[in-house]
């Protein structure tokens, strides 16, 4: 087929407290791209018992059969787009998960500095695991994938982007095979039909926001010693994903 007319699929794999629901409002301002918030969340949770603000409600109203999730994430995109964005969290695809499928996107690796995402992440919850951050699994993923495709996945760095996003989002464009278009610089404020039924939980900084921006009043904060066996595996992965980002 023709460029044109060829889907592109990208997962775009992050860890919480990232600006991955950001990034999912730039590619969803794109009128040629459909967008997905999460769609291994239901399983996760079903899976997991983990205690999540709305649980109860996401596993009602969302996909628990993980198999179900991968034939739509890897067969048409819908309404008719030529662009499926698929935001992933890292933590979500456990190990049960046959990976087969990550061959049929493009998968790309939302990063973020561990001590921005701990000293976020502790407002909402007190005491992190480290699964629950996802920087293993990130780097899981990222090492599984490059293994079978014999070269590194496209990664992008949080604090690159909200620098210079027309740079990183042409660059990332660029690889992906899909046109930049200006219109994934800005979006109007407010939930989307395509947010998570999570989004009351969670999204209320970026359903303020009209652009990519940074985080307020975080500079300075430090991570608890309670966490800072956490914070060091952490940093370990995302140093080695660091590599290779886009710039």
């Amino acid at each position: 087929m023709s460029e044109s007319t060829s889907p592109v699929r990208i997962a775009m794999w992050s860890g919480p407290r990232n600006i991955s629901t950001a990034m999912m409002r730039s590619w969803g301002n794109r009128p040629d791209t459909f967008v997905c918030d999460e769609p291994f969340y239901a399983h996760y949770l079903q899976a997991t018992g983990r205690g999540h603000p709305g649980a109860e409600e996401v596993i009602a109203r969302g996909e628990t059969d993980w198999r179900k999730v991968v034939e739509q994430l890897t067969g048409p995109v819908p309404d008719g787009k030529r662009v499926f964005y698929q935001k992933q969290m890292t933590h979500h695809l456990l190990p049960e998960i046959d990976r087969a499928w990550l061959l049929e996107v493009t998968n790309c690796f939302l990063i973020r500095d561990p001590r921005e995402v701990i000293v976020s992440y502790i407002k909402k919850n007190n005491d992190p695991s480290l699964d629950d951050i996802g920087f293993v699994q990130q780097a899981e993923i990222f090492d599984w994938v490059r293994a079978e495709r014999g070269s590194p996945s496209l990664v992008l760095d949080a604090r690159d982007v909200i620098e210079n996003p027309k740079k990183i989002l042409e660059l990332l464009c660029d690889k992906v095979g899909v046109e930049f278009t200006a219109a994934m610089l800005s979006w109007a404020p407010g939930l989307r039909a395509t947010d998570g039924i999570w989004a009351k939980h969670w999204y209320g900084e970026v359903a303020t926001s009209t652009t990519f921006r940074k985080p307020s009043g975080r500079d300075s904060e430090e991570v608890p010693a309670r966490l800072r066996e956490v914070y060091e595996r952490a940093q370990e992965c995302y140093a080695r994903l660091h590599q290779y980002r886009l710039r």
